[in-house]
């Protein structure tokens, strides 16, 4: 694919950002420029835009460097300074260009024009309506603490035979048939979290404390509330997060529970235990998808151009750029993301693989999100590219839904091939509760900032309780699950973004449900809702994808009664 950069209408070709000083005249010459026409307007959004794409790109590079490489004390203080240097001097200058923008003759004319400027200027009045100059150094301390909880992360390992290994490698042997080696792994990876807790569960309280200050100071009785704003969450309320909570308790919770009874059946257990739930049920080995990260990428690539061409090319494209960093390794933080790079265009993926099948769930889901960023790279402005994390996770989830028919690039035993698709599809029951467990955790520690350490072990394993089976036996082990919230960074680092996930998924099996009527059209369709960006509102971009935007109990009954199905039939 030829990527060619988009030229720039307003800063110099060669610019990059060293430090704030060089940085500000262009922030100062946006805000004091005049337009006198609509056209005139509309230029000046785009040079705001090329403006922002250029710092949100620096940014990203320095959050990637430093992710790659926790222990590289260079990358930390280049994406420290952008922290404490930078960022908390742009917001004040971001405020000024938004209010000039909402102040602008020409706003309403656009707006009733294009519902994509509609959109676009919501958010913006609502970033005026958040900004508080006084929660500027609250941001920085707590991104300051994020980067701590990753870099802890990040180093955490534990000794194998020998090896030191970090925790997603470590993980993989969940899967032997041994339980006695299963148990002492899992024990293993629970012990160097759990020698952590103190600190983490500090951090997480000081972050608590800093969130519920900047909820007050922008006018809300809690953080709960003032981010559900900050996030443009229009087209849902609170609420809606408490039906997907019960219909999740009622429609999949039973589904997790007759196949944790159906594995303990099988395993013939006296007592499932948490090192029970990753092990094949029949004993068979444990899927062994790829060699290494280029293994893994090469048969990505020719997986995802026999569903479209397109799809290779974006990845082809990538690996071309050096845009990904896939296998796991000491010092690097842990998950995986597609970062989009703004200016450029073109993504970076990053992944903890360790040749498990999830690693191949990630790869196609990371790859979901960097099809997404290739074709939006050419909508007018960034703000019409910054989809919301809903539409953002239906690309990829859907990916990872309508990649599977090409998973025997993986795995070209029939067998082997049907058993990823099972632990794929048994892999949305799962997550499906453990999403609402995390979202309604949330809900209940911001609603709560008061609460001692002692409450929120309590709040906790009630709330995992609602969604669990009760047939996992953690005696013995309970000191672990108390904690184990803690390795769901998104609790740290990005707080209430969880949910889209969920809402994401149950439109991803929508999607994949259209693909297996029609191929062709259910690719499309796909396309067609990425194509958007954000130029439409979330409801109508799933109907792009011919699928409905919902999280009542009919609907997702509706969806998973054609998953059961489908599982079955495997």
């Amino acid at each position: 694919m030829d990527i060619k950069p988009h030229p720039r209408i307003f800063l110099p070709k060669d610019y990059k950002i060293t430090h704030w000083e060089e940085l500000q005249p262009y922030f100062k010459k946006l805000i004091d420029e005049d337009f006198h026409t609509k056209q005139e307007f509309e230029f000046w959004l785009k040079k705001v835009s090329e403006l922002e794409s250029t710092v949100s790109e620096d940014l990203a590079w320095r959050y990637i460097h430093m992710t790659c490489d926790t222990a590289n004390k260079e990358y930390e203080k280049a994406y420290l300074d952008f922290v404490t240097n930078i960022q908390p001097q742009l917001a004040p200058y971001e405020d000024l260009l938004n209010k000039k923008l909402v102040a602008s003759p020409y706003l309403q004319e656009l707006e009733q024009s294009d519902k994509a400027y509609l959109l676009y200027f919501r958010q913006v009045k609502t970033a005026i309506e958040l900004y508080r100059e006084e929660n500027i150094p609250i941001e920085t301390k707590i991104q300051t603490l994020a980067q701590e909880y990753s870099a802890i992360s990040g180093q955490m390992e534990v000794e194998w035979e020998g090896k030191k290994l970090t925790l997603q490698q470590a993980a993989a042997y969940l899967k032997d048939n041994n339980r006695n080696i299963r148990e002492k792994v899992y024990r293993a990876i629970q012990e160097e979290r759990y020698k952590n807790h103190e600190r983490l569960d500090e951090i997480f309280s000081e972050m608590l404390s800093l969130r519920h200050q900047v909820a007050i100071n922008a006018g809300f009785k809690n953080f709960r509330d003032y981010k559900f704003k900050a996030l443009n969450r229009f087209d849902y309320s609170v609420n809606d997060c408490f039906d997907f909570h019960n219909a999740i308790e009622k429609v999949v919770v039973p589904l997790k529970k007759q196949l944790h009874q159906k594995r303990k059946e099988i395993l013939n257990l006296e007592a499932l235990r948490p090192w029970d739930t990753s092990v094949d049920p029949d004993n068979l080995p444990k899927l062994h998808p790829f060699e290494d990260g280029e293994d893994l990428l090469n048969k990505t690539i020719k997986g995802f151009g026999r569903i479209d061409s397109f799809f290779a090319d974006c990845i082809a494209t990538m690996r071309s750029m050096k845009h990904l960093d896939l296998e796991s390794r000491k010092g690097k933080a842990p998950g995986g993301y597609n970062y989009p790079l703004a200016e450029t265009g073109v993504p970076f993926i990053f992944m903890n693989a360790a040749s498990l099948h999830r690693d191949v769930e990630t790869m196609v889901h990371e790859g979901g999100h960097a099809i997404h960023s290739f074709l939006t790279r050419d909508l007018a402005l960034e703000a019409f590219k910054e989809t919301p994390s809903e539409v953002a996770e239906l690309a990829s989830m859907s990916m990872e839904l309508l990649s599977m028919d090409v998973w025997d690039e993986f795995y070209p035993q029939p067998t082997d091939h049907k058993r990823a698709i099972r632990e794929q599809l048994e892999g949305i029951i799962f997550t499906l509760p453990w999403i609402a467990t995390i979202d309604a955790f949330q809900h209940w520690i911001y609603e709560n900032p008061n609460h001692t350490k002692e409450e929120r072990i309590v709040a906790w394993n009630r709330i995992s309780d609602r969604f669990e089976t009760g047939l996992i036996d953690y005696s013995g082990v309970e000191a672990y699950k108390n904690f184990s919230w803690h390795a769901q960074l998104h609790v740290f680092e990005i707080p209430f973004y969880y949910i889209e996930y969920g809402f994401a998924q149950l439109g991803a099996i929508g999607v994949w449900k259209n693909y297996k009527s029609n191929k062709t059209k259910g690719i499309e369709n796909y396309k067609n809702a990425l194509k958007a960006g954000y130029t439409r509102p979330i409801p109508e971009i799933y109907s792009l994808a011919g699928v409905q935007f919902g999280c009542s109990e009919t609907y997702i009954s509706d969806l998973f009664s054609f998953l059961w199905k489908e599982l079955i039939l495997i």
